[in-house]
């Protein structure tokens, strides 16, 4: 049973390596990766599934050291951890092929509650970069040398750059709620 246990806890840590590789490159899930039945952390990233898992049979190997491990119980933790490593490993291995596809189909189409989110943001940073556009024409014609006056120039230009481009990202955004409370 030892040995049993040292090989289930050395794959489960080769899986956390890889799950800690995929979430780092992945980021979050919108949704939970995996039914409830099977985790119950609800993971929307694959460590904590991973550290459910070991948690499981951290109990199993207690139980086992205590010499409270009944049949029944290391049967039902062995079935649980057999269903949760398979779908770890399924999760894994299936990596490239979601890749893949989130390839063919393009960026995923934000909801509209979103795309007010973002409305809000870009509005607030068009009315900061315009506050900060306003202070550095103010210190352009306050400058005392040449030199300094032109450093602000640069800092000016720059700001309305970014205004410009933050504006055009707005104007952007509002067109696409518009066409979206359009067509439903």
């Amino acid at each position: 049973m030892k040995a049993q246990i040292d090989a289930m806890s050395q794959h489960l840590e080769q899986l956390a390596n890889q799950a800690a590789e995929v979430d780092r490159r992945r980021g979050e899930a919108r949704a939970p990766l995996f039914a409830t039945t099977l985790f119950h952390c609800k993971g929307k990233l694959l460590t904590p599934c991973v550290n459910e898992a070991q948690g499981l049979l951290a109990v199993m190997q207690r139980d086992h050291q205590q010499g409270v491990l009944t049949d029944a119980r290391a049967t039902h933790i062995c079935d649980t951890l057999l269903s949760q490593i398979t779908a770890l490993q399924r999760e894994l291995a299936t990596q490239p092929l979601r890749k893949q596809e989130q390839a063919k189909r393009g960026p995923r189409r934000q909801a509209i509650g979103e795309l007010y989110q973002d409305l809000a943001k870009h509005q607030d940073w068009e009315r900061r970069l315009a506050d900060k556009l306003r202070d550095a024409n103010a210190s352009v014609e306050m400058a005392s040398t040449p030199a300094v006056r032109q450093q602000y120039q640069k800092q000016v230009l720059a700001l309305e750059q970014r205004l410009a481009r933050c504006t055009k990202a707005r104007e952007r955004i509002e067109t696409t709620i518009s066409y979206r409370e359009k067509k439903s």
